[in-house]
């Protein structure tokens, strides 16, 4: 960089040759403008997203100024002005060129935050949530760093005031930490994706239903009895919980039967068979199927399985097969036992 300033030393006149380098730097900002606009999206076509594009639109013209600036910069100490006005220049464009830079990083993070949430927003729907909450953060965090650099190039001790930010920043942590704990939690299920909306779930103290808010502080699940529960996310991350949709949507029905014994054991399991396969509720891949699980003390215990079609039909398909097995039975004279004791009175 010295020796090209130095080649353009063209005129006996200082000022001229400020001049001619601003232009020159000028000439070589927008060459590089061209380069990063131009040759680099012929490159970021081959991608899938426009991610990569919408990055380049936002740094281009950063790269622009940040050429000129230092253009600026090495004319200035060339002309070797009192050290003072040096100091306040470069003070000020340094400063001009971090605010730049800093709009320009909070505008690609959040489309960077964007691109990664949106893309899991249907299977969990916390996007509307999370992606305010995170592009906030982020852009404190890039604003704070931002003012740390420009105090520091100013001469600013910054240790105080990052001393009092750890203190403030810990006694917030302390006096919030179940929010911080669910946030995390929220975060955690966002990442991991134990369940979506719509998906039926049982949680380890026995709440079963289905999800129908995934949100940054906690989830809701809507019960059978159309009850909302609301579980902390930090209870969530902690717990165990059944996911009945996953891996995939149909959902398992057992239905034990007991048949007395002399029963046609073949005709019990043709007769279980029909009243799956005739019920709408159950599929047929994979099949409905009979089991003889036991020879049980008064009773030949069948156990009948099917999969619904999802796990909010459970109920209503239990019932109907059972009333149908019950019906079944008694047209085709098929007892089903019940305990019972037979008394035998001896006379002394």
């Amino acid at each position: 960089m010295t020796g090209l300033v130095e080649s353009l030393q063209l005129s006996s006149s200082p000022y001229a040759n400020a001049l001619i380098t601003v232009a020159v730097f000028m000439i070589i900002a927008k060459a590089a403008d061209l380069i990063v606009d131009k040759l680099l999206r012929r490159f970021t076509r081959f991608t899938k997203t426009d991610v990569d594009d919408r990055i380049i639109d936002l740094i281009h013209k950063p790269i622009y100024y940040t050429i000129i600036v230092i253009g600026v910069v090495i004319v200035a100490g060339d002309l070797k002005p009192p050290a003072r006005i040096i100091f306040y220049t470069e003070g000020i464009l340094y400063s001009v060129l971090a605010v730049v830079w800093c709009v320009a990083a909070i505008r690609i993070g959040n489309t960077i935050i964007e691109h990664a949430v949106m893309k899991d927003s249907d299977t969990t729907g916390m996007s509307k949530d999370i992606v305010p909450l995170v592009e906030n953060v982020s852009k404190i965090v890039i604003i704070v760093a931002t003012l740390m650099v420009v105090l520091s190039r100013w001469k600013i001790n910054v240790t105080p005031i990052i001393a009092s930010a750890g203190i403030a920043g810990a006694a917030v942590a302390f006096a919030a930490k179940d929010t911080i704990a669910n946030f995390f939690g929220g975060i955690s299920v966002f990442v991991d994706k134990p369940f979506k909306i719509g998906d039926y779930i049982v949680l380890d103290g026995g709440e079963r239903g289905e999800v129908v808010n995934i949100g940054v502080r906690s989830t809701r699940i809507k019960t059978r009895d159309d009850i909302m529960v609301t579980v902390p996310n930090s209870i969530i991350a902690s717990t165990k919980i059944i996911n009945e949709s996953a891996p995939i949507q149909n959902f398992r029905v057992r239905i034990p039967i007991a048949v007395a014994y002399g029963s046609d054991i073949d005709r019990v399991q043709e007769i279980l068979l029909d009243i799956a396969r005739d019920n709408c509720n159950v599929i047929s891949d994979p099949a409905p199927r009979v089991r003889f699980r036991q020879f049980g003390e008064s009773s030949l215990n069948f156990e009948l399985l099917c999969w619904a079609k999802e796990p909010a039909l459970r109920g209503i398909t239990i019932h109907e097969l059972n009333c149908m097995i019950y019906k079944k039975f008694s047209e085709f004279g098929i007892k089903i036992p019940f305990p019972q004791r037979d008394i035998h009175i001896h006379q002394g």
